[in-house]
């Protein structure tokens, strides 16, 4: 484990001069289990610093950003190094520089999100969650104001609360003194021009009590003198720490929104009896304390006579503020350990026969803007096999995304597409991205996610042809290769070894049917129809396009000119417009037969999906002997032809053998379904992503 934490520019990470970012860091880093492989890194003039610091060289130079050269600086001293958490303190706009170093990345927000360069704009904050895992926040405050207008992140498990936070230390009470605190700042935000006020008025009435102020402001304005009164100036945290061991009163008046308040929290830590204002995380601080609803001289006032003049209830302040305080240190490392531990990636282990609920997210089109005409599709197919084998499926339906969110900034819709799949990513946090026909994600976006998750699985499957004899050959090959580097296996409707180039880890996979698809039982029926057969000139289109030709047309022509006899029901020919949806079941339902012709020259195992339907509801199905199902199905199963006229004589021979036709057709369908299942070909899928030596064997594998 190595673990990198960059300051922001000019944070002084020393003892002498260290301010709240650096306290916390030096603090929590000491009492974690990981504190021998955390190194910081951050520019401190200071010659005494903290343990594990790497000071960044700087050459201030006319004309060039200091805080550019800081981050230059810092990446090449760690380019060599491999890091596997990257922490970033308070700068944001670090973000966009640093997102492609390749490790973890935790963002800590010490300050108000949209008051800060890189986090003020809705964009801006989606951009950082994007590209960090995780985001922490100093108070609930604070995350709140970073999800304003981001609300679909609310519940993110990359967002978290590590409150500031400091030592607890055993109090004696008897210590206290009659003594009030200021401690910040010395300027009007943080109400010390109000509180200067009240404090002369107090220590004029009760002249037994004093006042210390610690902090100091270059451009300060408002001076106050009493003879009670004491200015220290800018003290280091273990003195301010000590001092507060006597304070019996801390008073904390901001009128801006404080993001946290840690003067708040050490005089609590202390036993202090604390007067804060209502602003910001303030009142995450503690929970025992007085309250400045108006911030005002006179409220500020009124509120410290009232526990001047009752020692009960100040010294029961003080003591309840100390028993119930628990933003420690120790709290706060061990709570950073699990956020860092959740980053670090074991080696990936899975049992399928005891189904491990995994997380996939499967990316194809889902074809809902078609209102359910192409319902009965192998993407959802495969997600029914998904999901009944016990994996948790999130989807992502791309071809609707792009339709849907066309905009000028956008005007293909990619753009939205591939952002919203690292939202989701981040939001779902997958094991397995499963991809089917999904060209428009870009190899940016896969390289994006797998650079954040390393243990993350990537599979395709493709459905399209890819023979050099086939059709679209070039356009398909190319799709087909897409992913290729990014794949830990591909999947393809045809035999990986006919293909006349070379691929990476592709299995051949069946079309796969669905037992809540595939209902029909056609050869228990005395069917209207002998052989059925559709086709389309493009799924999406629905219709036939004028002027386009299938070379399966001179086939079907023959058949019908050859066989007067044999009643024909074909879609998507001679200007008969294809079916889909519920009307395809209806019309496939009335036939005996069904002809499977795929286009192209046929290639072993090659067929297009709709094999699955016609074998899967029970028509006895004809196939090209070339396509070599008969590796898979027997005579008794499937009916394989060599040319047009042996297609013929078997049309006609099982026509007139009902009996025989019905028997085929029925072991065909049980096979089918038995072997060819989504429930089987998904689990293979799965086991083929994850390199399991699975003991279960597929009569196609």
């Amino acid at each position: 484990m190595n673990i990198v934490v960059l300051l922001p520019y000019k944070e002084n990470f020393s003892n002498k001069n260290a301010g709240a970012v650096s306290i916390f860091v030096n603090s929590t880093n000491k009492l974690s289990k990981f504190k021998n492989n955390i190194n910081v890194y951050g520019f401190t003039e200071d010659k005494v610093v903290f343990n594990n610091y790497t000071n960044i060289k700087l050459h201030k130079k006319i004309f060039h950003s200091t805080s550019s050269q800081y981050l230059n600086n810092f990446i090449k001293l760690i380019n060599e190094k491999k890091l596997d958490i990257l922490e970033i303190h308070n700068r944001p706009h670090y973000i966009k520089k640093l997102k492609l170093i390749n490790c973890k990345k935790i963002l800590y927000f010490h300050n108000d999100p949209l008051k800060m360069q890189g986090s003020i704009t809705k964009q801006e904050r989606q951009f950082i969650y994007e590209n960090t895992d995780k985001i922490i926040f100093n108070s609930n405050w604070s995350k709140s104001r970073f999800l304003i207008n981001l609300e679909q992140f609310k519940n993110s498990n990359n967002l978290e609360i590590v409150h500031q936070s400091t030592s607890k230390k055993k109090i004696y009470f008897k210590k206290k003194k009659k003594i009030i605190s200021y401690i910040g700042k010395l300027n009007s935000s943080k109400g010390y021009d109000i509180f200067g006020e009240a404090i002369l008025r107090i220590l004029d009435k009760y002249n037994d009590w004093s006042c210390i102020v610690i902090g100091d402001e270059p451009r300060q304005k408002h001076f106050f003198s009493h003879k009670n009164l004491n200015h220290l100036g800018f003290k280091t945290n273990s003195f301010i720490l000590k001092k507060l061991e006597t304070v019996s009163i801390a008073v904390i008046p901001s009128k801006w929104d404080e993001p946290f308040g840690r003067s708040s929290m050490e005089a609590a830590s202390r036993g202090c009896a604390v007067i804060k204002s209502n602003t910001g995380g303030l009142n995450e601080t503690t929970k025992h304390s007085i309250t400045l609803n108006t911030i005002t001289p006179e409220n500020i006032f009124n509120k410290i006579e009232y526990l001047i003049k009752n020692k009960k209830i100040r010294t029961s302040l003080q003591h309840k503020a100390y028993k119930n305080f628990n933003l420690t240190n120790k709290n706060a490392s061990i709570k950073l350990d699990k956020i860092r531990d959740s980053l670090i990636e074991k080696k990936f282990y899975i049992n399928l026969n005891r189904k491990k609920n995994l997380k996939i997210l499967h990316i194809t089109n889902f074809n809902e803007r078609f209102n359910g005409r192409l319902h009965y599709n192998t993407g959802k197919r495969l997600n029914n096999g998904l999901i009944r084998n016990g994996f948790n499926v999130l989807n992502i339906s791309d071809r609707d995304i792009i339709s849907n969110y066309k905009k000028i900034s956008d005007l293909n819709g990619v753009k939205t597409l591939n952002n919203k799949i690292i939202s989701t990513f981040n939001n779902f946090n997958p094991d397995i991205i499963l991809m089917g026909h999904a060209d428009n994600v870009s190899l940016e976006t896969l390289d994006f996610i797998k650079n954040k998750k390393k243990s993350l699985k990537i599979g395709q499957w493709f459905l399209d042809p890819v023979s050099r004899n086939g059709p679209d050959y070039k356009i398909n090959k190319n799709r087909f290769l897409k992913f290729n580097k990014h794949l830990d296996a591909n999947f393809i409707t045809t035999d990986p070894h006919s293909l006349d180039f070379n691929t990476v880890n592709t299995f051949y996979m069946p079309n796969p049917s669905d037992k809540a698809f595939e209902t029909l039982n056609n050869y228990k029926f005395n069917c209207d129809n002998d052989l059925f057969f559709a086709m389309s000139h493009g799924v999406h289109r629905g219709v036939l396009k004028g002027g386009k030709h299938d070379d399966r047309e001179k086939i079907l022509n023959l058949l019908v000119k050859k066989n007067k006899n044999i009643k024909f029901d074909l879609y998507g020919f001679n200007n008969k417009q294809p079916i889909w949806g519920d009307q395809f079941i209806s019309a496939i339902s009335n036939s005996k037969m069904g002809l499977n012709l795929s286009r192209g020259k046929p290639v072993k195992y090659y067929s297009s999906d709709r094999i699955a339907q016609l074998m899967g509801n029970g028509l006895l199905t004809f196939i090209d002997e070339k396509t070599c199902f008969s590796d898979f199905f027997s005579k008794n199963e499937i009916i394989t032809y060599k040319n047009l006229n042996d297609l013929n004589e078997k049309i006609n021979k099982f026509k007139k053998d009902d009996r025989q036709r019905r028997q085929i057709a029925k072991n065909g369908k049980d096979k089918y379904l038995k072997h060819f299942n989504s429930d089987k070909v998904s689990k293979f899928i799965i086991n083929k992503i994850l390199d399991i030596d699975n003991k279960e064997k597929f009569i196609w594998n």
